[in-house]
């Protein structure tokens, strides 16, 4: 492809697929990323001495600096992004400004630069309630937590630039994602990562609210073929695996998976806005793209529980600090 620009390359899928286009293209990558506490320079350790990899650490808010990035760019790649719904809840602010303000500073500083191709990484979050069916990328955006409406705000600003100045821009609305290198505020990790320190594992309200869960590499695979294909500029595609899982289940299957007691579950007040439930029709993919999911969840969570196992050097830092600080906050009560 040539030069390849990815915001939020620090982060958990922006990390994933500076990883996979490495290991399986000739692109030149450029990654941009501010270090706030969900960027981690660890999970790009395997990769960080490859030549074709340049790191620039920064804000996507920085016009001046998102002009000198992009210029000569083929293809731009734009995970950056608040993403967590619980602190958006505690603080909205940062949401809006990075989400809203940064994709705004991206996509003038791509539009100047004349990028070929401007993949938007946008969430189901966006579309609320799925309630009795999967959502189509057509379903109405009713976002109810901060972070859901600063995405959603994103992705209709991006779909303006293509519908105003016919900018190649596509965006992707994805499911939640699990695997190695997630931060540990995120449910899965969160879960695996108390259970392994013998934490309790709260669980909100009745523990009964269901997403879609896809593995993080299955995600990759679908970004791959969008950052590809021909004659998708201005769409919309949903990326989800069907594989839906309700929070109680997830944690009761993790404590079984490590061999922790039951008792480790734990009730805690539910968050305002909790989605009752996450997910998406991506049978447009499918069909346009030839794109599925190679993983089952059952046999991705058992891989990942195993990675979190494998790898207490990467995530025991980050759970130090700030993040107990966030912690005792979030989930008062709780040790």
């Amino acid at each position: 492809m040539g030069k390849l620009v990815v915001t939020g390359g620090m982060g958990f899928i922006g990390s994933a697929f500076v990883r996979r286009r490495l290991a399986s293209q000739e692109d030149d990558v450029v990654v941009v990323d501010k270090l706030t506490y969900a960027g981690n320079p660890n999970n790009l350790k395997d990769v960080r001495e490859d030549p074709r990899l340049t790191f620039v650490r920064g804000d996507v808010c920085d016009r001046a600096l998102m002009d000198r990035v992009t210029k000569d760019a083929d293809a731009v790649v734009h995970f950056a992004a608040e993403t967590h719904v619980d602190r958006s809840i505690l603080e909205a602010g940062s949401f809006v400004v990075t989400d809203v303000v940064g994709t705004y500073t991206v996509l003038e500083a791509c539009r100047r630069a004349d990028v070929g191709r401007f993949l938007h990484i946008s969430t189901d979050e966006v579309y609320g309630e799925a309630g009795d069916r999967p959502c189509r990328e057509d379903a109405p955006l009713m976002p109810k937590s901060p972070y859901a409406a600063s995405k959603a705000g994103a992705d209709r600003l991006v779909w303006s630039y293509f519908a105003t100045y016919g900018f190649p821009a596509v965006i992707s609305r994805c499911t939640n994602n699990y695997g190695p290198y997630q931060h540990p505020e995120k449910l899965i990790p969160l879960f695996v990562t108390n259970a392994l320190e013998d934490r309790p594992l709260p669980v909100y309200g009745t523990g009964l609210n269901t997403r879609d869960w896809i593995h993080v590499e299955d995600h990759c695979e679908a970004l791959d073929r969008l950052l590809a294909a021909k004659d998708v500029e201005g769409e919309v595609f949903n990326v989800g695996a069907g594989q839906e899982r309700s929070v109680q289940s997830i944690a009761e299957s993790i404590l079984r998976i490590l061999g922790k007691p039951a008792s480790l579950l734990t009730t805690v007040e539910d968050r305002p806005g909790h989605v009752a439930r996450h997910a998406v029709d991506s049978s447009k993919l499918r069909a346009r793209l030839g794109w599925r999911p190679a993983r089952e969840f059952d046999t991705g969570l058992r891989e990942t529980v195993a990675w979190y196992r494998a790898n207490a050097w990467w995530w025991k830092p980050v759970k130090s600090g700030a993040f107990e600080d966030y912690y005792r906050v979030q989930y008062r009560g709780l040790a």
